[in-house]
């Protein structure tokens, strides 16, 4: 009797760290078991079991996960080094071939616009609303840099541990979300709607300049976005140029690697039991859904508002492409019009929303940031 109260009174003393352990634990089953961003959800979950372990310091200052955070999270150093890796892995190629697909990119980002004044609603703050809805970019890096910018990492850790957990997860997740949406809202003809391909050439003189020129752009659209923009095209520069090959294949493969590892395990500073459980988390991990959801929706009914006037019709799943979660999303929309018409080959079409919305998504933070940086004391 005396082991089991004393067992009982461990349990009650530790039932956060218990729900802690719990949330790791499904985090390193979706990686492991479901293939689900095993790179980043692995060692999220993970590192949430060990912060969260009875005594553990490991994410007290001067322990190894808080020396990684404050080196690469809190400076926003690891995002910004995975956008290079992130820009070699991109071809440019199909949105180049045909650049409207780039308005598929602007329209998913409705999401992050709706979730924000949703959680304004809920009663979050400025910045802390602004954070929330940049869940909807579909890019971690992008969510934590303007979460970061916005003050929430130093004002309420747990609450940016809960937005870059949510940001990453449900980009994991987007096979699963994104299906019945855009089921729910397309209709089957809809969904049968072939789209032609005409391969093109891109002369490599485009492929090397449109990273610059975006980079232009971007600096005066949106010029909070710049450090993002520069890095993802840094990096795609470094693949199109010709010359970098080696450089290019480390970027894509090596640095992205390491530097995602780094990341995910970083991310757990912030998951200490005390900081994560509130009810704000469960608010935030609402939203990020929501802003997901809608994401989709606007690019969708985008596609929709474009076959009201074109000849050529648009097959509207490529809208859900949009979002930033490259290449799953992409991945989804191509094989949905698979089981529709096994001679629909929407890849290329998909591919080429799913690059435009990687790009939308950094000048959608960009604007946030340029906005909101006003509220941060």
């Amino acid at each position: 009797m005396p082991i089991i109260n004393a067992a009982w009174e461990f349990i009650q003393a530790n039932w956060m760290n218990a729900i802690m352990w719990a949330i790791g634990g499904i985090l390193i089953y979706l990686a492991i078991k479901k293939d689900m961003e095993p790179t980043l959800l692995l060692p999220i979950g993970f590192g949430a079991i060990l912060v969260n372990l009875p005594g553990s310091t490991i994410a007290d200052p001067g322990g190894i996960i808080d020396l990684l955070y404050n080196c690469g999270i809190a400076n926003e150093f690891f995002p910004l080094v995975l956008f290079i890796g992130i820009g070699a892995m991109i071809d440019f190629g199909p949105v180049l071939t045909d650049p409207k697909l780039m308005l598929f990119g602007a329209a998913a980002q409705f999401g992050i616009f709706f979730t924000l004044s949703m959680a304004t609603l809920c009663g979050f703050s400025p910045t802390e609303a602004a954070s929330i809805a940049i869940i909807g970019a579909a890019d971690g890096p992008t969510s934590i840099v303007v979460a970061n910018h916005l003050g929430i990492s130093g004002s309420n850790p747990g609450l940016f541990g809960a937005i870059v957990v949510a940001a990453y997860s449900y980009m994991a997740l987007v096979p699963i979300i994104q299906r019945p949406v855009v089921k729910l809202i397309t209709t089957k003809k809809e969904r049968l709607i072939r789209m032609e391909y005409h391969q093109r050439d891109v002369s490599k003189t485009t492929r090397i300049l449109f990273p610059i020129v975006i980079t232009a752009v971007v600096g005066f659209v949106a010029p909070g976005g710049l450090p993002l923009i520069g890095c993802l095209m840094f990096g795609n520069l470094i693949r199109e140029c010709g010359v970098l090959n080696s450089l290019s294949e480390t970027a894509q493969k090596v640095l992205a690697n390491l530097i995602t590892i780094f990341l995910g395990i970083s991310i757990a500073a912030t998951m200490k039991a005390a900081n994560f459980l509130q009810v704000k988390t469960l608010i935030v991990l609402g939203l990020g859904l929501i802003a997901f959801i809608f994401d989709t929706v606007g690019g969708v009914f985008f596609a929709k508002f474009i076959n009201l006037f074109a000849k050529k019709k648009v097959n509207p799943m490529i809208g859900a492409c949009g979002i930033s979660a490259f290449p799953m999303s992409a991945r989804v929309i191509h094989k949905m019009g698979q089981e529709e018409d096994n001679q629909n080959f929407l890849l290329m079409h998909a591919i080429g929303a799913n690059v435009s919305g990687q790009i939308a998504s950094v000048v959608a933070g960009g604007l946030i940031l340029d906005i909101f940086s006003k509220f941060v004391s």
